[in-house]
């Protein structure tokens, strides 16, 4: 039976690491995106409301992630 739980623990462990992963890259790719917009000297307005925007976006996108990890280890609780 221990082993059995070991095998659960280390692939509950793998799924969690390549959660956390993806939420790496998509948050990668996010600032890369926003590193290579070139930006024009009158855009200061438009920064700022993108700033805004893109820690709503942030937000929600580590909303979605402990959502998923909370679903994710709810499920393996019942099993």
């Amino acid at each position: 039976m221990e082993q059995n739980q070991h095998e659960q623990r280390r692939a509950a462990d793998q799924e969690f690491q390549k959660s956390l992963d993806q939420l790496q890259q998509i948050l990668q790719d996010d600032s890369t995106q926003t590193e290579e917009t070139p930006q024009s000297p009158s855009d200061h307005e438009g920064d700022r409301q993108i700033g805004e925007t893109s820690s709503i976006i942030d937000l929600d996108v580590w909303e979605d992630a402990v959502a998923d990890i909370d679903q994710y280890l709810q499920q393996k609780g019942k099993s």
